[in-house]
């Protein structure tokens, strides 16, 4: 009987455990809606935990819904999270750097600045090609790890001048998926 009560407290204690897991994971996961569809997020604490919270903090208040893609190099990446809409806004509040050995490839998500490394605020940018001479420069905080194919399908900027897109597509929602109500 002993060994029974046993097993079911260890199972009790693991399943318990898994559900935390899980949980954790999905405070960690971002749903970037798009107007073709879903991109799912990695958010990478591990990395870049101020940056993490920071990201979430403005998902969590609304701030990214309704923001435009106003910088997308084609071969290059899409950059998003002004609400000016022309690359020179940001939430006001300013992160230090967070650079790791995470190298820009395509799928990752980093944090745009200006030429100085701790003025990270809100802009972020989703490859679309390896980039390694952004590595080390800029802070990596995620990864699409489903939904690329939309990613791709975001409006290109005019090369020309250095992306600026006209009529620029925009974000419709982002959610972290802890809080989306599947």
């Amino acid at each position: 009987m002993k060994s029974s009560i046993a097993m079911f407290v260890l199972l009790a204690s693991t399943l318990a455990g898994a559900g935390s897991a899980q949980a954790a994971e999905k405070d960690n996961t971002l749903y970037l809606e798009l107007k073709d569809g879903r991109v799912v997020i990695e958010m990478r604490p591990e990395l870049a935990p101020n940056h993490v919270a920071r990201i979430k903090e403005l998902v969590r208040s609304g701030f990214y819904d309704g923001l435009t893609f106003h910088r997308v190099i084609d071969g290059f990446m899409a950059q998003t999270g002004d609400p000016k809409g022309d690359g020179t806004g940001g939430s006001g509040h300013k992160l230090g750097a967070e650079f790791s050995d995470a190298p820009f490839v395509r799928g990752t998500v980093g944090m745009a600045r200006s030429a100085n490394p701790n003025s990270g605020d809100s802009q972020f940018f989703i490859m679309f090609a390896p980039a390694p001479h952004l590595n080390g420069q800029y802070t990596v905080w995620g990864r699409v790890i489903d939904g690329m194919q939309y990613v791709d399908s975001i409006k290109m900027g005019d090369q020309r001048n250095n992306g600026a897109v006209s009529d620029p597509d925009k974000i419709i929602k982002m959610q972290l998926a802890s809080d989306a109500k599947e």
